[in-house]
């Protein structure tokens, strides 16, 4: 009889509010989602980057187990999956393009172990359809074999915001493909502007180096009285920022959806994002979401100055934002495309026929 528990491989820490990331959330709900249907989710953390982790981990599970991996460990495992992938039913969790991440391996490197993992998987789980689109056009997975699960947004309060309408956000682990320096170098142009103040929250341990450089510039530009590091942001406290925020910012460089995006429009607040990725995926077409050009300090700074300085425009988007206030996608969502994708894997014995990812 085939085992039907989900041992879903994580990197450690995933629960750990220091190393929140996007990618920790989703697996997080996403297992969560998973049980509410009735599956039985094994949740396995490995130590992040440790190959020799993960391996004993994948050794030790059962023939015809079912493994949902997070890409993040896949692509570091890759080795181990391809040992693996005769005796188990290997899905991978495609959060992003790995080789499209800066990275101490090299690109070259990095692209040929996420081959290597997507090859020795049956199924692919890409969390956006811009990374399936990816994914397939640098031949690392099959279209046939990729599907995608957004990932979902909550119900939320409608953002109160400021008087002013002058209370910038910006959420996300402070790195430098989520650009934060942008942001930093776009505020740099606005001091001559009253009333507005931004809040950066998110982890400055992801890249500490960066991190600091960010502080720095804040400090040798003037604007230590209006930009506000706070660092991490979970539950009650993340979702204080949220109600007190007029305008949410997401300047990244690579995004492979945006969820931050997501959670800001469901709670009716006007966004201005880098056209990355997925992002557009994540506004979903709601007009009060609106694109920029990447890496881009300066048009980023028209958009905020236009933003401050043009009450009526503002005040436009703020109304429209409310309006069009809506989840358009659930965990359970996410979860039931998931469930579908798990449920289709097909047993090792004919799995030979089938074939196995890209070649």
């Amino acid at each position: 009889m085939i085992d039907t528990t989900v041992h879903f491989i994580v990197p450690e820490g995933i629960d750990d509010d220091v190393r929140v990331s996007g990618g920790n959330v989703y697996d997080r709900r996403l297992a969560e989602a998973l049980r509410a249907r009735g599956l039985l989710v094994r949740v396995i953390p490995v130590a992040s980057g440790n190959v020799a982790d993960a391996a004993r981990v994948m050794s030790a599970l059962p023939r015809e187990g079912l493994v949902l991996i997070d890409g993040l460990v896949a692509v570091a495992a890759s080795e181990a999956l391809e040992a693996n992938s005769a005796r188990l039913r290997i899905v991978v969790l495609a959060h992003m393009v790995a080789s499209a991440l800066p990275g101490p391996l090299g690109e070259a490197e990095t692209a040929g172990r996420e081959r290597e993992a997507l090859r020795a998987a049956r199924r692919v789980i890409a969390t956006s359809e811009w990374t399936r689109a990816e994914l397939v056009a640098r031949g690392l997975a099959e279209p046939d074999r990729t599907a995608v699960a957004r990932p979902g947004a909550d119900p939320a309060p409608a953002a109160t915001g400021s008087e002013s309408g002058g209370h910038l956000v910006c959420v996300g682990a402070v790195t430098p493909h989520k650009g934060q320096d942008v942001l930093v170098r776009a505020l740099a142009g606005l001091t001559d502007l009253p009333d507005w103040t931004c809040t950066i929250v998110g982890s400055l341990d992801a890249d500490h180096d960066f991190a600091m450089e960010m502080l720095a510039a804040i400090g040798s530009t003037g604007l230590g009285e209006r930009v506000k590091v706070t660092g991490v942001r979970t539950g009650r406290r993340l979702a204080d920022v949220y109600r007190a925020a007029d305008l949410v910012v997401a300047s990244s460089r690579v995004e492979s959806y945006g969820m931050v995006i997501a959670e800001a429009l469901a709670r009716g607040i006007p966004v201005v994002a880098a056209n990355v990725g997925g992002v557009p995926e994540a506004i979903a077409g709601n007009a009060a979401g609106i694109l920029i050009p990447p890496d881009d300090p300066v048009a980023l700074r028209a958009v905020l100055r236009r933003w401050l300085e043009d009450r009526e425009w503002r005040a436009g988007l703020a109304s429209t934002a409310l309006r069009s206030r809506r989840v358009t996608r659930t965990w359970d969502d996410a979860a039931a495309i998931a469930a579908g994708v798990l449920s289709e894997v097909p047993a090792i014995d004919v799995i030979g026929s089938e074939g196995r990812g890209a070649g």
